[in-house]
């Protein structure tokens, strides 16, 4: 505790938020201290004019919006010389050491039926490894491919801190080196009533939840990650979320794109499954790449073809992003971040202050305010944008049955897996629809790509119907 009772109880009457305090006098030591902890993690000034404004997103002029540029997976004979020499860039900055790895892993695995961290659910096809074993695998082959160390940033919440660190202690820290593996937390923001009164969710407790991915980059300069990365001479970080097993930690021609093109923070597309499918849309604004929520894509937009039938914004976000600490560490100044806050209505169960009892919603009754990691693009100088395949980089599982669950996750995976295979000349079992009828897991550890598999495996190789093989 920085701040005293008194101190932060004056804070509360400045504010107009003094009720928190209404049954101080009913409360023991430990929850006394448990309220002043809730409340010192709170800047009531910004809460105030959150709930004063109700919004502080950017108005976008929708008049200006474009396709924004980007780098496409297979580049034409005319840039094949430039990726090459990108990917030649992106190894010697990986193989001196200049990348970190840093995954948001503030979820609880509660939609998909799992009571613990999303990080420690068993995800793999075959030997069920966790979604942190896959991305500790990743970034163990990849140590050993460019003979580096690449530290691991892992940003946990209130809720999954504890059982995270747990976790890593109790399975040796997935082969890493404790020395190399950081947990951080992210930042709370209260929720608010319609009148901008901050809710108790118990008498001693405040309504906390997480301040949204954006929160990410204010915690990399109050938790003292960015002078961590500034001691081990950290130019680039991998940002990736924790529930896509697909993703590469450490794709060289992507860090190697950002490093060429100067970029201060790049990102991964890849095509939109439908006009409408629910992730962020990559536009170009006025000369400016940002993104803009499906939710707020206008239907002529979102439904909007070009000249040769394609759709004109087709770029998804995937939450994958290269970002410079330096950038961080100028848009962080202070610990004031310059992103715009989102709002959002939701159902928070709460203390009635009248009756003291518990009340549980039945429609929207709160907001919370969270901000974004890619509202940051459009304060940099210089963005790029690499299109990548979805089956390459992209399987979340973020849902308990259909769409991004599990099973599509775990799908992919094998789906990978086999074009890797095929790529290196061996038979794999397909069904009519093209799907496999094998079930195949290929370790990071054996190969990052089908050009490393293919260094290990013979090409005469043959899979049969029904078989199920491990690749480590």
């Amino acid at each position: 505790m920085t701040k005293s009772y008194e101190e932060l109880r004056e804070l509360t009457v400045q504010f107009g938020q003094e009720h928190v305090f209404q049954y101080w006098g009913d409360l023991n030591a430990e929850e006394r201290s448990q309220l002043l902890a809730d409340l010192e993690q709170i800047d009531l000034q910004l809460v105030r004019e959150l709930s004063g404004e109700g919004s502080r997103c950017a108005e976008l002029d929708l008049s200006s919006i474009q396709a924004p540029d980007v780098f496409l997976p297979e580049p034409s004979e005319e840039l094949r010389p430039l990726y090459e020499k990108a990917r030649k860039q992106g190894e010697d900055v990986l193989s001196r050491g200049g990348v970190a790895a840093m995954v948001v892993a503030g979820g609880q695995g509660t939609r998909l039926g799992f009571n613990a961290p999303k990080g420690t659910l068993p995800t793999s096809p075959v030997k069920g490894k966790t979604l942190f074993e896959l991305f500790a695998e990743s970034i163990r082959a990849s140590c050993a491919r460019y003979e580096c160390r690449i530290p691991w940033y892992i940003m946990t919440s209130d809720a999954t801190d504890t059982e995270t660190k747990e976790y890593f202690r109790n399975n040796n820290y997935l082969g890493l080196s404790a020395s190399d593996v950081t947990f951080f937390k992210q930042g709370v923001m209260p929720a608010v009533d319609e009148q901008g009164r901050i809710l108790l969710c118990d008498r001693h407790r405040i309504a906390l939840s997480p301040n949204g991915h954006g929160g990410s980059l204010t915690a990399l300069r109050s938790e003292g990650i960015l002078d961590d990365m500034e001691r081990r001479g950290i130019e680039v970080i991998s940002y990736f979320q924790v529930d896509n097993p697909l993703v590469s930690p450490a794709d060289p021609l992507f860090i190697g794109l950002h490093a060429h093109t100067k970029s201060q923070i790049s990102s991964i597309a890849v095509p939109k499954a439908d006009d409408l499918e629910k992730v962020g849309n990559f536009v170009q604004v006025n000369g400016k790449l940002q993104v803009i929520e499906y939710s707020d894509l206008p239907n002529e937009l979102a439904h909007a073809k070009n000249a040769d039938g394609s759709r004109m914004i087709d770029a998804g976000n995937i939450a994958i992003h290269l970002v410079c600490p330096k950038f961080v560490a100028e848009i962080t100044g202070k610990g004031h971040l310059k992103l715009p806050w989102h709002i959002a209505n939701k159902k928070v169960p709460h203390i009635d202050l009248a009756s003291g009892s518990t009340v549980d919603p039945k429609r929207p009754n709160a907001r919370k305010f969270e901000m974004f990691i890619f509202d940051a693009i459009p304060l940099a100088s210089r963005s790029i944008l690499l299109e990548m395949p979805r089956s390459t980089c992209f399987s979340p599982v973020k849902n308990a049955t259909g769409v991004d669950s599990l099973e599509t996750a775990q799908r992919d995976m094998v789906q990978r897996a086999m074009q890797w295979l095929e790529e290196c000349g061996v038979t794999c079992p397909r069904d009519v629809d093209g799907n496999p009828t094998a079930t195949i897991e290929i370790s990071p550890l054996r190969a990052l790509d089908a050009a490393q598999l293919a260094k290990t495996i013979s090409s005469t190789m043959r899979l049969e119907p029904g078989q199920t093989l491990y690749l480590e």
